[in-house]
C-alpha cells in the first residue's frame, strides 16, 4: 500500500493537520508534513501535538497493515510515548515508522521525526497498539 496523497483513506484529524504518506507497508511507514504557520502554538514553534500525531498515524498505518496481513480486523493505538528534542518553525518535517514488537496481541512501533533541512531529530515516539480480532 503506498500513497502520495494527504492520507487517501479517511485520515480525519491527521490529514487535516497535513500528513502525507510517502511509502506505507507492514515493517515501514514514511511520511512528512509541511509544518507552517498553523502548526503553530503561540510562542511561534510547531505544536507538539504535531509531532505527536505524526507518531500515532505513521505507528498505526503500519500495525493496521500488518494485522490485515495476520488475518486480524485492525490495530489500534493505546499508549503514545513522544520525546521532543528540539523545536522547529518551518518546513516539511519527514517521520519514519518502524517495528519494535510486532506480537499476537500487541505492537510496539518506534517513529523518528527529523528536519528536512539538516536532518536533525525533532521528535521520537513509540506507539504500543491492541491487535483486534473483531471491531465492536
Amino acid at each position: 500500500m503506498s500513497d502520495r496523497s494527504v492520507l487517501g483513506v479517511g485520515g480525519g484529524f491527521a490529514e487535516l493537520a497535513g500528513i502525507v504518506l510517502d511509502e506505507s507497508s507492514s515493517s515501514r511507514v514514511r511520511g512528512h508534513v509541511e509544518a507552517g504557520e498553523e502548526h503553530h502554538q503561540p510562542f511561534g514553534m510547531v505544536n507538539a501535538g504535531l509531532h505527536t500525531t505524526m507518531v500515532e498515524t505513521l505507528a498505526s498505518v503500519g500495525a493496521f497493515i500488518w494485522a490485515q496481513e495476520q488475518g486480524m480486523m485492525a490495530a489500534v493505538g493505546v499508549h503514545n510515548a513522544t520525546d521532543f528534542f528540539r523545536s522547529h518553525r518551518l518546513g516539511r518535517l519527514n517521520g519514519e515508522a518502524t517495528p519494535i514488537h510486532q506480537g499476537r496481541s500487541q505492537q510496539v512501533w518506534q517513529v523518528t521525526i527529523t528536519r528536512a533541512s539538516d536532518g536533525k531529530m525533532v521528535a521520537q515516539g513509540r506507539l504500543r497498539l491492541q491487535n483486534l480480532d473483531q471491531i465492536r
